[in-house]
């Protein structure tokens, strides 16, 4: 199979389903540095919104890096995309877990890391269908 052939293997949907996720992933992790300032100016609601987004982002990267793997393998294109999904989907936990034992000075760091990685895949998806023409 060659790589022309192998790139317009690729389902639509998965793509159109990875470019979703990816989108959604970024905006959910936008909310939770939204609630991280209600958190500080000592807002109740903010933490349980917060930690329940928390959970959310854990689900969205994680559908996210199954997605990118699967349009990485259809169109046999460049592994990073994935990886970095994937890494990404780890990284949520162990920022998740700084930041409920207080160490936040790892926690918001990480959680900026979180945002660029997870826009780097949104814009990657963006621009993986528009290669094949």
């Amino acid at each position: 199979m060659t790589r022309s052939h192998a790139a317009s293997a690729v389902s639509p949907a998965v793509l159109n389903l990875l470019r979703v996720l990816a989108a959604l992933s970024v905006l959910v992790i936008v909310v939770q540095g939204a609630s991280a300032g209600e958190i500080l100016s000592r807002s109740g609601a903010a933490e349980a919104l917060h930690a329940g987004g928390a959970v959310v982002v854990h689900v969205l990267t994680g559908l996210t890096a199954i997605a990118a793997f699967l349009v990485v393998r259809s169109t046999g294109g460049p592994w990073w995309p994935a990886v970095l999904a994937a890494a990404l989907f780890v990284v949520t936990f162990l920022q998740a877990y700084l930041g409920s034992h207080g160490v936040m000075a790892v926690h918001v760091p990480l959680a900026m890391i979180c945002l660029v990685g997870a826009v780097w895949v949104l814009v990657w998806s963006l621009a993986a269908g528009r290669a094949r023409g």
